[in-house]
Parts: structure tokens; C-alpha cells; sequence
């Protein structure tokens, strides 16, 4: 049904910017895997301009690898690891002219864009369906294959994408990082902490088209609208 896929798409936005805090490491390793050299460089000439407070705390490992001093992750090009430090000093020198949202690095600012100019140039062959990311369709490409990469090593069950593994592992380490500012209240994943906000707020969003009553979540709904569905 509609709602429910509504709470669906909110529940994975909610989910994304989880896994944005959870993953910067791996934001980092796909900087240096994925991005060209020329846009590196682009990089490399205005960090350098901007005069960020990090030469001294970079060094130099084997002559061919620059090490972060403050977790230990090494680069191939000082450049990589300039863009790095940035998730230590929060610097964030790349905004947005449209919302003034600010990034660490210039191809992160270029994916938000796409939010506002609405381009989506990466397109599943399988289906047809178009993304503003290519991390989006590479996930969403799992659906056709069947992949699912990321296994659990306390129960073997896997994951087609990290941010259903990390909420799956807070099952068994009983993990519950969200915490509710009104009343202290914590859940393993926050799709369920931003579910229980609405008991503070009031909020209803999900509505009966039948008769107008308002619902908090969607299951209610659903279980409501037996009433006239028989």
C-alpha cells in the first residue's frame, strides 16, 4: 500500500544519513579508489590555498604511503590524506550556493547538487530505474543479483547492504546508540527512535483516505483500514 511504502523511503533516507556517521572511513577508502586524478588535483590545488591546519600532523611512511597520525590510515598521495584529516578537523571549505550545507571535499558537493537540480545520470540496465549517486545504483543492483556482501560472524545471516549489517549487529552486542531526548528512552536503529519521537510531538502523519483519521505509524493505519476493507 501507499503508506507504507512512504514510511519505507523515510525509514532508508533516515537509515543513509546513519550510515554517512558510521561509515566515514569508508567514505575516505572510496575517495581513494574511485576518484580521477584530475579531480584529486583539483582538490590537492585549493587545500593547499586555503591554508588547512594540517601539515603537522601528516608524515611521510616507506616514501610512498602518508599516514594520519590520528587513526592510522595511510594514503598513497598526500592529497588523499589532506581530504582525510577532514573528518578529524571537520573542515568542511566545499558549500552549497543554493542551501549553504557544506562538504570536506568537492565531489561530495557535486552529488548534493543533484538534489536540487534534480539529475539522476546513473541508470540500472536490469530495470531502468536512474539514481543521483553511483554507490546508489551499485547498492540497488544487489536487488537483481542477489548479492549480499556483508555477513554477520555471530549468526551467519547477510546483508545486501552495511546499514542493515550494523543495525543487525546491535541484535547481538545490544547496542542502542539513539537515545531520546525527552525522556532518555534508546533504540538500536533510528528509524525507531525518529517512530517514538512522535509520541512527544503528536505528530500523525499517516492518514485514512476513507474517513480522515491520523495515525503515528503506518502499521496502525494498515490495521485500521480492515475497518473498511472488511
Amino acid at each position: 500500500m501507499a503508506f507504507i511504502k512512504e514510511e519505507s523511503e523515510d525509514v532508508k533516507i533516515e537509515e543513509t544519513f546513519t550510515v554517512k556517521q558510521e561509515d566515514l572511513q569508508e567514505q575516505t577508502d572510496l575517495i581513494e579508489e574511485n576518484e580521477e586524478s584530475k579531480e584529486e588535483e583539483h582538490h590537492v590545488k585549493i587545500e593547499e590555498k586555503t591554508h588547512l591546519q594540517t601539515d603537522g600532523i601528516l608524515k611521510r611512511k616507506d616514501n610512498k604511503r602518508f599516514t594520519c597520525t590520528q587513526c592510522g590510515k595511510s594514503f598513497k598521495r598526500k592529497g588523499y590524506l589532506k581530504i582525510h584529516m577532514m573528518i578529524h578537523t571537520g573542515e568542511k571549505p566545499f558549500t552549497c550556493t543554493q542551501c549553504a550545507k557544506s562538504f570536506s571535499c568537492s565531489s561530495h558537493l557535486n552529488q548534493h547538487i543533484r538534489i536540487h537540480t534534480g539529475e539522476k545520470p546513473f541508470t540500472c540496465t536490469q530495470c531502468g530505474k536512474s539514481f543521483s549517486q553511483s554507490s546508489h545504483l551499485n547498492l540497488h543492483m544487489r536487488i537483481h543479483t542477489g548479492e549480499k556482501p556483508f555477513t554477520c560472524t555471530q549468526c551467519g545471516k547477510s546483508f545486501n547492504c552495511s546499514s542493515n549489517f550494523y543495525q543487525h549487529m546491535r541484535i547481538h552486542t545490544g547496542e542502542k546508540p539513539f537515545t531520546c531526548t525527552q525522556c532518555g528512552k534508546s533504540f538500536n536503529c533510528s528509524s525507531n527512535l525518529y517512530q517514538h519521537m512522535r509520541i512527544h510531538t503528536g505528530e500523525k502523519p499517516f492518514t485514512c483516505t476513507q474517513c480522515g483519521k491520523s495515525f503515528s505509524q503506518s502499521s496502525s493505519l494498515y490495521i485500521h483500514m480492515r475497518i473498511h476493507t472488511g
